[in-house]
């Protein structure tokens, strides 16, 4: 909840409208007004509230039946009827549509200041369990344990205690998603949505629809109004992946949004709001595409405010074994024995669609085995090009052997230089050295 908590109070009276926005803005609240239900309306659209101080008598109808509408559209809202009507069978049957609590007129200002922090304290408790509930039922990723995923971590939890736009950037398949997503369950705004829009898989009008909304007949296909993401993100987090792949004219449109936090459905004249945080993601060279033209200059500092780089499973292969079984586990098979030879053999190799294409390799390997030990032929192509060989007089095969003959054929080409080694075997520098010790010890 934002430090000074918005209301709106609605009531036909501007007397009262004047007098309770007087004393709640010096309790710290920041009130607004609506004189009847049509006006109400139109602001909870375009605006975020945390409270509603709701009259029933309005010159447009009964304030009672808007309240079914409204906790249906934010059940932690907190809702507040003040009404001259003070009989028994109105308060009960507003608090049965989804009243918080009633007030009598004349209000008396210190039990209305008490009843609405009751009342916040309420729609907070309702987060917090909805967020609760939400987190048990899935667990916690797994990021590994390499020194440079720790790194990547702590910048994310930064992030999380944040509201600034986050930026990050990886290849294909490293866990853009699942990172943003955590990202958004440390933040404050975890108990709200967390939206996803995938840039790459529409294109103009149509991407522009899905962030924005449509009114019937904006386009042929809009056969009737719509919603869009942007708005369905308000008070929660925005995560659009694969930004770079956004057209020009939909990224001076969201360069809009970002700025003043208002957009319009297309087709629509009428204004509207979402306070959303932005975490956008890409794997493609973003300063790049400024520079070609293919990406504006002006959103892209807007986006890259607090930018994380997720590294690709290649240069951390200290994490393979931790991440392995963390997947086996998702798949189901935690049970299923990752033999030392099968775990090198996955260790070796460079995993360009990275984690993505390693939990795909694993769920072939285990439908492979079908139900037997897995052994190397169920993991087809992973050798990269390398063929297997035997111990000398012996039938095992001899994958550490391998393995250091490959280490020292790339040393020897590059002249003891370990950075270029490393480039070259698509392992990091720490890796490298690390593999170096253990060949001199052996």
């Amino acid at each position: 909840m934002a430090s000074r908590p918005k209301i709106l109070l609605v009531d036909d009276e501007e007397a009262i409208r004047f007098g309770v926005s007087r004393y709640l803005s010096k309790k710290g609240y920041e009130v607004e007004g609506a004189s009847d239900l049509s006006e109400a309306k139109g602001k909870v659209a375009a605006e975020r509230y945390d409270a509603i101080l709701l009259d029933l008598t309005l010159p447009d109808g009964n304030g009672i039946d808007w309240i079914p509408e409204l906790r249906e559209a934010r059940a932690d809202l907190a809702i507040v009827v003040i009404t001259g009507t003070g009989d028994v069978p109105v308060a009960v049957d507003a608090m049965r549509r989804g009243a918080d609590n009633l007030l009598t007129k004349p209000v008396n200002m210190a039990d209305l200041d008490v009843y609405l922090q009751k009342s916040l304290e309420l729609e907070s408790l309702r987060r917090r369990d909805r967020t609760r509930k939400r987190l048990a039922k899935k667990g916690e990723p797994c990021f590994g344990s390499s020194a440079i995923m720790e790194d990547v971590v702590g910048l994310a939890t930064t992030a999380g205690e944040s509201d600034s736009a986050v930026m990050i950037e990886g290849e294909t398949g490293t866990g853009k998603g699942v990172l943003a997503r955590w990202i958004h369950d440390q933040s404050a705004r975890s108990s709200e949505p967390f939206i996803e829009v995938n840039c790459s898989s529409l294109r103009g009008e149509l991407l522009a629809s899905e962030l924005f909304g449509h009114t019937k007949g904006a386009f042929t296909s809009a056969v009737e109004d719509r919603e869009g993401l942007v708005e369905v993100a308000d008070g929660g987090t925005l995560f659009l992946d694969e930004i770079g792949d956004m057209d020009m004219a939909v990224q001076a449109q969201f360069l809009k949004v970002i700025e003043e936090k208002q957009y319009r459905r297309l087709g629509e004249v009428r204004i509207r709001r979402s306070e959303f945080r932005l975490i956008c993601a890409t794997n493609h060279d973003l300063d790049k595409q400024v520079e070609e033209g293919t990406f504006r200059k002006d959103l892209y500092f807007r986006i890259k405010v607090f930018p994380i780089n997720l590294p690709p499973l290649r240069e951390r292969a200290e994490d393979i074994a931790e991440l392995v079984a963390y997947l086996m586990n998702d798949l189901g098979r935690g049970d299923v024995e990752i033999s030392d030879p099968i775990m090198k053999l996955l260790e070796r190799y460079s995993w360009p669609g990275n984690i993505r294409e390693m939990r795909n390799v694993l769920e072939r390997a285990i439908l492979l085995a079908r139900g037997n030990p897995l052994g190397p032929e169920h993991f087809p192509g992973l050798g990269g090009g390398v063929a297997f060989v035997k111990s000398p007089g012996g039938d095992t095969w001899d994958l550490d052997g391998l393995e250091n003959e490959h280490i020292t054929r790339a040393l020897d080409k590059f002249g003891g230089d370990v950075r270029k080694a490393a480039r070259a075997l698509g392992i990091s520098r720490a890796t490298l050295y690390r593999k170096l010790k253990k060949i001199r010890e052996e």
